[in-house]
């Protein structure tokens, strides 16, 4: 219900924004919540993560759009860019992953 008070709420303010509604206006809003979600340390696999950190996520990504607009990059390209961030993202947080596996695993056996 919180959820779908939200999405009211930012359909909202992005009509008002707009002056105008369109179904298709929120296509790449999806894009921009993962990526901000992930480069805030949430992992895609689940079972972790903070708001705070998804907070700076999000701020991440508001500056590198907003960088890409005042370039005067094409929003194609901008979509491609925060692709490769995400999967970049994603990498860093699986080799973390593997990282932590192999210390617990190196920190149980010596135990034994």
């Amino acid at each position: 219900m919180f959820s779908g008070f939200c999405a009211a709420l930012v359909g909202l303010i992005i009509a008002s924004q707009l002056q105008a509604a369109h179904p298709a206006t929120g296509e790449t809003f999806e894009l921009n919540a993962i990526a901000a979600a992930v480069l805030g340390g949430t992992s895609i696999s689940g079972g972790r993560g903070r708001i705070a950190g998804t907070i700076v996520g999000a701020f991440v990504i508001g500056i590198l759009s907003d960088g890409l607009v005042m370039m005067g990059v094409s929003t194609f390209w901008q979509t491609v860019i925060k692709g490769l961030v995400i999967i970049a993202a994603v990498v860093v947080d699986q080799a973390q992953s593997r990282l932590e596996a192999r210390v617990i695993l190196r920190q149980q056996a010596a135990l034994h």
